[in-house]
């Protein structure tokens, strides 16, 4: 995200050399740089005690399966995030969260933050924003999954350790 208004006092924003960083947006009335940004999520593998991995369907983002996500709030670690997403995604309890790695989707501008997420056994309680949720053994996740998407990229990183 680039700013072009200051988001405190509205006023719009001029270019100003910042040591190191070249030119950025400067509000003059605060006085204060605005750095451009990607918005941070988490995007994350479910992986149960049978070492299966569960993938949702939302048609609002593909038609194939994808991986639980969502935007970190503000106050929120990475981890308490992804606990959060596989929680109210799924309805599976998180026993660890794993950082795994991290990666930009240019598309709209996200910084992923790829996390694995162990879970207990147990029934899917899906939410009302997932239309389905199923467990997959590794190698049939890579061929749900869209070809080339960050999730399925996670995945083959994740079976390569």
């Amino acid at each position: 995200m680039t700013y072009t208004y200051c988001p405190h006092c509205g006023n719009k924003l001029t270019q100003k050399e910042i040591g190191d960083e070249g030119l950025v947006p400067f509000c003059l009335t605060c006085q204060k740089p605005f750095f451009s940004f990607s918005h941070p999520c988490v995007l994350c593998i479910v992986i149960n005690e049978n070492n299966k991995i569960a993938l949702i369907k939302q048609s609002y983002v593909s038609q194939n399966y994808v991986g639980v996500a969502g935007y970190i709030k503000q106050g929120e670690t990475i981890e308490e995030c992804a606990c959060r997403e596989v929680e109210e995604e799924t309805g599976l309890e998180v026993i660890s969260a794993k950082y795994l790695n991290n990666y930009y989707y240019e598309k709209r501008d996200l910084l992923m933050i790829g996390v694995v997420c162990r879970v207990k056994n147990g029934d899917f309680n899906i939410s009302k924003e997932v239309e389905d949720a199923k467990w997959f053994i590794p190698e049939e996740a890579v061929t749900a999954l869209t070809p080339g998407s960050v999730i399925q990229t996670m995945v083959k990183e994740f079976m390569q350790l």
